[in-house]
């Protein structure tokens, strides 16, 4: 699913796609290209320095994997809701300092600092595994299958052959280089990203590289998982895998996150451990009692009783207890809620009247005018479905618009 806002991976040039290891190396590929570009002690002109800020601040929330995730959700607006930008945003020059290590490559202005030799463990693969209301009510054991960086096995991730990869002689293995620039009557040092190399401390001439890693020292791998949802576990919840993720050289197997989402369900919703079913009975039902069957989520059906005498009302709400979800990790189970529609008859013939009013209460009393009083007789005709949407705002209260036009509320309820 592509970004909300790809302005990040386009100020980089990265392709928002990639994943692992690959993503990693073409990020930081970019930034570095980027940030060399527009800093501001090389690149005078204007502009220069405002992007120089804007890539850096891209670099340092794609970097990070869950700043990565509110991005691609949220946008810039979900990181400042939500505190995305880690350490609170670090300033432009002291990441540039501490991604080229020492005082930065144009300076010690930027202050001193150790290279940054990546992190000591490789990111975690996060993947959400959606699981319907069956399978969670039952528990399941899922296979699941992703690609992941595994290093290369032909030659142990080395990129070449035995001995082929020596370390870099132009920057002692360092990935960059210390250099001198004059300004005025005084000598400023620098560090700089080692040309021959490119930061990787490491050469392997082309006739030695591997001929499946072709000197990557990864490649991708398919690997299937068993992901065990166990029974009762609600959306959110995550299952890991600890060392399934990527592998690096020279660092630990990230690990692998499985988020659980439950899909929606035709006939059941879902709160905790508890479930609603809506159920649609006749009136003869509703007062003379009777059954209903409900099919539950594990391939039973519940006969539900409706005693005689004991009238269902329109829109009431029942309980069966313990027939809920299992609740996570306990024995027990929630409750199974049932709320009542009473469908009620068109038409009821005249002549069997008499047997309704044997049975029912009596009628409500009424206000009955006086004999005296000015009386009209009127009948009841069925609302105009194009007037019945209006008619029904009114009788809740809900306010008429005096703006719209004669006929505007006909062409709305057509167009629904």
């Amino acid at each position: 699913m592509p970004p909300k806002d790809s302005k990040f991976y386009d100020l980089l040039g990265v392709d928002h796609s990639l994943q692992g290891v690959e993503f990693e190396a073409k990020l930081k590929t970019a930034y570095r290209k980027s940030a060399l570009k527009f800093h501001p002690d090389k690149n005078k002109e204007a502009g220069a320095a405002e992007k120089f800020k804007e890539v850096t601040k891209a670099y340092e929330v794609l970097k990070e994997e869950r700043t990565r995730q509110i991005y691609d959700q949220y946008g810039e607006e979900g990181l400042e809701q939500q505190g995305g930008m880690p350490g609170g945003g670090m300033a432009a020059e002291d990441l540039f300092a501490q991604f080229f290590g020492g005082g930065g490559a144009f300076g010690g202005m930027f202050g001193g600092g150790a290279r940054d030799t990546g992190p000591k463990k490789a990111r975690t693969i996060h993947h959400v595994h959606k699981v319907s209301l069956e399978d969670i009510y039952k528990g399941k054991v899922s296979k699941l299958a992703l690609q992941k960086s595994i290093l290369c096995p032909t030659c142990d991730g080395r990129g070449g052959k035995e001995g082929a990869v020596k370390k870099c002689t132009s920057c002692d293995g360092a990935g960059v280089k210390t250099m001198l620039r004059q300004m005025g009557p005084m000598i400023q040092r620098f560090q700089t990203v080692c040309p021959e190399c490119q930061g990787e401390g490491e050469t392997i001439r082309e006739r030695d590289r591997c001929k499946r890693c072709h000197g990557k020292k990864t490649v991708v791998e398919r690997k299937v998982l068993h992901v065990h949802v166990d029974r009762g576990v609600k959306s959110g919840h995550k299952i890991e895998f600890r060392g399934e993720g990527d592998q690096m050289p020279g660092v630990l197997p990230g690990d692998v996150q499985f988020e659980i989402e439950q899909k929606p369900h035709p006939r059941f919703q879902r709160k905790d451990d508890d479930l609603f079913y809506h159920a649609e009975i006749d009136l003869l039902t509703a007062i003379g009692g009777g059954q209903i069957f409900v099919e539950h989520l594990d391939d039973r059906w519940l006969t539900v009783n409706i005693y005689p005498g004991e009238p269902i009302k329109p829109g009431s709400i029942k309980v069966i207890k313990g027939q809920g979800m299992p609740s996570h990790r306990h024995h027990d189970f929630g409750n199974l809620y049932i709320q009542f529609d009473v469908k009620f008859p068109d038409k009821i013939p005249i002549e069997n009247l008499h047997l309704l009013e044997q049975v029912l209460p009596p009628r409500m009393q009424q206000n009955v005018p006086a004999s005296d009083a000015m009386n009209e007789d009127y009948d009841l005709e069925d609302v105009d479905p194009r007037q019945q949407t209006r008619a029904q705002g009114a009788a809740y209260g809900e306010d008429d618009d005096d703006d719209v036009p004669p006929g505007a509320e006909r062409v709305q309820c057509a167009s629904q």
